[in-house]
């Protein structure tokens, strides 16, 4: 136990003890999120997985579809923005189980679209709500993270990535049994009855006022200045920026990518995504135990360099199989990168910091697709792949360099 906690205050946090994570409230609390964590993502996923039906339905091309999807980014943006602000005023907890809501309802509104205009402007909404319900659940991870006194927040993102296996997985098996204008009306009810369950535990307990007594004392010692905060927040932003990109277009153009390049069915199409969201849930469930043996720094700058490798092999594979095996290893690569960068942020500036560093890192998952599209159509799929590559390098390189943001004043020692 000495040792851990030695790493643990390393990591930005103080000893673990029994206390907390005992605590029944806390317990019930962290079940909660998980179940949002991972409803968004099978929202999220079974969406994505139905963009090629999507795309049949509206008779968009790549490029009016990379146009439409912007319509993700714009409202998932704009909401980022004002949704930190919302939640010091009403709670993390209430605007979690709002934006919930609102995502499962707009994720039926789609099918209703038949023009790349009006798929775009359906977007706008559904787009909203899922950058507000991102802001809203990690800032509510933050205060819970630093309530449990462990580093756990990979653990909320491995639901996240669970759910969107799931809901991938389950996309791939209703793509050719169930038209897009039931399955996804079925995905609504299914978000708002998920909603109503985990909604209690959300509304009766508080988000715990831990975050300002879990951080380190900085008594006696110069305060750190704003601009220097917000450097190291847009800092941790950039590199979830770069990684989420990734996501974006893995989740939007992965199933496009093994069908047209490599000639895969929709079925085994399908499957693309949902292999990479399984490779990043099992990253993510060690990602507690990766993070108090190698610390973040190592951590970061190691997975962008694993996700490199891997998605170059997923771009540039001449078979399905090795295709899906570099999708594997970038998952696997990706996993634990926005978790840490968001979870750092928060604790710099609370749901400030979560707000500015999600709407990087998210912007990063929405406008990456939207680029995908504009590259496909100049270039091939292939190539437009290939900068997924690219950007993760680029966090691998920039984690490397920014000791102090990712982890200011830590070395992790081993005895």
């Amino acid at each position: 136990m000495p040792k851990l906690n030695k790493i643990r205050s390393a990591l930005g946090g103080p000893p673990r003890t029994s206390t907390a994570s005992t605590d029944p409230a806390l317990r019930q609390l962290r079940a909660a999120l998980t179940v949002f964590f991972a409803l968004d993502g099978f929202i999220f996923a079974g969406w994505v997985v139905r963009i090629p039906a999507i795309k049949e339905q509206t008779g968009a091309s790549s490029s009016a579809l990379g146009l439409a999807l912007l319509g993700v980014s714009a409202g998932a943006v704009v909401t980022m923005v004002v949704t930190g602000r919302l939640c010091h005023r009403f709670g993390n907890h209430p605007v979690t189980v709002a934006t919930a809501l609102l995502l499962g309802i707009s994720v039926a509104l789609p099918p209703l679209t038949h023009s790349a205009l009006t798929l775009g402007l359906v977007l706008l909404v559904f787009g909203a709500a899922y950058g507000g319900i991102s802001v809203a659940l990690n800032s509510a991870a933050v205060d819970l993270v630093a309530a449990l006194r462990r580093p756990v927040m990979p653990s909320f993102h491995a639901a996240f990535s669970l759910g969107g296996m799931l809901g991938a997985g389950l996309g791939g098996l209703l793509a050719g049994r169930l038209p897009v204008d039931r399955h996804l009306p079925l995905l609504a009810v299914v978000g708002l009855a998920v909603t109503a369950f985990g909604a209690r535990p959300l509304l009766r307990h508080p988000a715990p006022a831990a975050r300002e007594s879990a951080r380190p004392s900085t008594a006696g010692a110069a305060p750190e200045p704003l601009r220097g905060v917000r450097w190291m927040v847009a800092v941790l932003g950039l590199i979830a920026l770069c990684t989420a990109y990734g996501e974006g277009a893995l989740a939007d153009w992965s199933a496009l990518h093994l069908t047209e390049e490599l000639e895969a069915s929709p079925g085994v199409a399908a499957v693309g995504y949902s292999v990479f969201a399984g490779a990043m849930t099992v990253g993510r469930l060690s990602g507690t135990a990766l993070l108090e043996r190698l610390g973040p720094r190592r951590a970061l700058t190691g997975g962008g360099a694993t996700a490199a490798v891997g998605m170059t092999l997923g771009a540039l594979a001449p078979s399905v199989w090795l295709a899906l095996t570099g999708f594997v290893v970038a998952g696997l690569g990706l996993a634990n990168i926005f978790p840490i960068a968001i979870g750092r942020a928060g604790d710099l500036a609370g749901p400030n910091g979560v707000a500015a560093a999600s709407t990087l890192g998210y912007g990063g998952m929405l406008l990456g697709p939207v680029a995908i599209g504009f590259l496909a159509d100049w270039y091939s799929l292939r190539s437009a792949m290939v900068t997924v590559a690219l950007l993760a390098g680029l966090a691998a390189v920039v984690s490397a360099l920014a000791r102090r943001a990712v982890a200011p004043g830590a070395t992790i020692t081993h005895e």
